[in-house]
């Protein structure tokens, strides 16, 4: 749902080309297609032989759960949860039912505005040839919409859709899972530092070679220019983040911008903000709250994060932008002229 530039790297540098420390250390970058994106491995390491194999380690495992979690494959075990819907619960592994279980805390402290079931409602929109649904469309397909006739058992390993035609779509949370897991295989293969960013999903840990806070922009939702421009700088150090904009995917008619973040509440898109970063320890956090933040809108929003302890920047639809006072030491604002709350 994101796209790479959405969140731009900043100070990182490109793969086998960056100078030594006295640790004889250097930083290691390497993109590759998965999870039906681009996904950059960064990492700090003292041997190039080292930095390569955990990075092949690292986009295997990705790769792994791409085909484990994927709506589309009739193979997934999301596919097999769905094809039983309203009939049976589904034996599934460990990673699916954690990636579940993260996608239901979400839903349950955004009031829902974050919901893994909203799949049929989104597929009515088609933003590539602009073409809404109508209201009865939307009426029809909301029957099925709900987190809350998703049920899981933690002590068989089960997941059980209650309603017949339901579906889940792990596509808002499985790039930070997938980066989160991706940064556990780096660790296990003795790589203390570096970033894993799956699309605009971003995992960090340990410091840059030279002891670095790692600095990651965020992008202005209203920038004029087919530059990309910058509106803040974010320092992380062992953090994720996420960002979602009404900027991703939309299209405008009769002076209405229609985005691809939909109100599962509505099925229509959500208005009150044009884009909601979160910062948190884990990316399957950032990248789920990311979307639920934007739909709950900045007052509702900034009270969900200050109730959770999570950390977010919220640019409202007037452009008035929100900082959690967890982010006001790690964050370099670039556009003097914002409003900010």
């Amino acid at each position: 749902m994101k796209i790479l530039k959405d969140l731009l790297f900043l100070l990182l540098c490109g793969m086998f080309l960056c100078a030594c420390t006295k640790n004889h250390e250097k930083t290691y970058k390497e993109s590759r297609e998965s999870l039906h994106t681009v996904v950059a491995i960064t990492v700090v390491s003292d041997s190039s032989d080292k930095a390569k194999s955990a990075i092949d380690k690292a986009y295997h495992e990705l790769d792994r759960l791409a085909k484990l979690l994927n709506f589309y494959s009739e193979h997934s075990e999301v596919s097999e949860i769905n094809k039983n819907a309203g009939n049976k619960p589904v034996k599934v592994s460990v990673e699916t039912f954690e990636i579940i279980e993260k996608a239901l805390y979400a839903s349950e402290n955004t009031e829902g505005a974050f919901d893994i079931t909203v799949g049929p409602v989104v597929k009515l929109w088609d933003f590539k040839n602009k073409v809404a649904p109508d209201a009865d469309q939307i009426k029809e397909k909301s029957k099925i919409i709900g987190y809350k006739n998703i049920l899981i058992d933690k002590k068989d390993s089960t997941v059980f859709l209650e309603k017949k035609g339901m579906q889940i779509d792990l596509g808002g949370i499985i790039k930070g899972y997938a980066a989160d897991k991706a940064v556990e295989v780096l660790k296990s293969n003795g790589i203390k530092a570096g970033i894993v960013a799956a699309a605009g999903d971003i995992r960090t840990f340990g410091k840059r070679h030279d002891e670095g806070s790692w600095n990651v922009g965020i992008k202005n939702p209203r920038q004029k220019g087919s530059v990309d421009e910058i509106v803040a700088v974010v320092k992380l150090s062992g953090q994720a983040i996420s960002t979602s904009g009404d900027y991703e995917r939309f299209f405008e008619k009769n002076g209405i911008r229609y985005h691809h973040i939909l109100d599962p509440k509505t099925g229509n898109p959500a208005y009150g903000c044009q884009s909601v970063t979160i910062v948190a320890k884990e990316a399957a956090i950032t990248d789920a709250f990311a979307t639920g933040i934007f739909v709950l809108g900045p007052k509702k929003g900034m009270g969900v994060l200050n109730k959770l302890g999570i950390d977010g920047i919220i640019i409202d639809k007037e452009g008035k932008v929100y900082i959690t006072d967890g982010l006001k030491g790690s964050i370099e604002l670039m556009i003097k002229d914002s409003t900010f709350a």
